[in-house]
């Protein structure tokens, strides 16, 4: 029997958002909208978008003893998620600097603060054998990462969003299953010389990723849907249509939902169809946690 669905080892963040007719260029100031602040992080992200769909769900990370801090806490306790390994102190709680223009398109600057104090000593092998999947992105110390995969037990599954993206030594990358990447992911981790030969092509990048070492690799493309891969080749994924308000934490949404659903036993292709209509239904409201939808509002979107 395992405790949770899913645990997610990552950040945790304050979002300070603002929205502008444009961003600005080097050098440049433009005029934005008021300051909203949101409970926000790749980490705290996947955990409160799993525990909103359903998922028994906690979350690995490390806050502020500050005001932000019990923001986060706040949230992820509201949505359900187990913060027992929520660590405090170290460093004031990272914050993430955030613009979007009216298309729902943002640029995102973060100061990990103290996400860069999530250590190896904080990974408990115990608390890794109580979930059936565990979920990890970059916001985070890579060593960090690295001894989440060395502390994985037998038939644990690993999925990895490399956001901020950067090289991946090689038993992190045989470990993910899958890589989780968005087109820009996948063009820093393949280099620009890869990238060169396969072009626009994600079905290339796919497979070069693939070949890089993961057992499975998914690439988001938005309002296209995804694309995933593993060894028995490469799958078209679509997702729906809608009217996209705020990309903010929608590729979290997605990882999220396809690690719980690949923890009940669905097969890729079956759980990168249910994550990206949960991807489509996060860009509909402002925000990151407080966009992301329940179960039945994912439900709605096919109706």
């Amino acid at each position: 029997m395992y405790d949770y669905d899913l645990l997610v080892v990552g950040s945790a963040n304050a979002d300070l958002v603002v929205g502008v007719e444009r961003r600005p260029g080097a050098g440049e100031t433009v005029l934005g909208g008021d300051l909203a602040v949101h409970p926000g992080g790749k980490g705290a992200n996947q955990a409160v978008a799993a525990a909103r769909l359903g998922a028994r769900t906690a979350l690995l990370a490390r806050v502020g003893d500050d005001g932000h801090g019990r923001l986060l806490r706040d949230s992820l306790r509201s949505a359900g998620v187990d913060t027992a390994a929520v660590l405090s102190g170290g460093a004031p709680t990272g914050v993430a600097l955030i613009t979007v223009d009216p298309s729902g398109d943002n640029s995102i600057v973060v100061s990990p603060g103290a996400n860069a104090r999530l250590t190896e000593g904080d990974v408990r092998a115990e608390l890794l054998g109580a979930a059936r999947v565990v979920s990890a992105q970059l916001e985070i110390p890579l060593e960090t990462v690295a001894a989440v995969v060395r502390a994985l037990p037998e038939g644990t599954r690993f999925v990895l969003n490399p956001s901020p993206p950067r090289p991946l030594p090689g038993e992190v990358l045989a470990a993910c299953d899958p890589l989780v990447v968005n087109e820009h992911e996948a063009r820093v981790l393949l280099g620009d010389s890869e990238t060169g030969e396969t072009g626009d092509d994600p079905a290339g990048w796919a497979r070069r990723l693939l070949a890089l070492g993961p057992r499975s690799v998914v690439v988001t493309l938005g309002a296209e849907g995804a694309l995933v891969c593993d060894a028995s080749g490469v799958r078209a994924v679509p997702s729906v249509a809608v009217a996209a308000v705020d990309t903010t934490g929608a590729g979290d949404a997605f990882t999220a939902a396809l690690a719980w659903r690949l923890g009940a036993g669905e097969e890729l292709p079956v759980a990168a169809a249910y994550a990206a209509r949960v991807g489509a239904a996060a860009v509909t409201r402002r925000g990151a946690q407080e966009s992301y939808p329940t179960a039945a509002e994912v439900a709605a979107l096919d109706a």
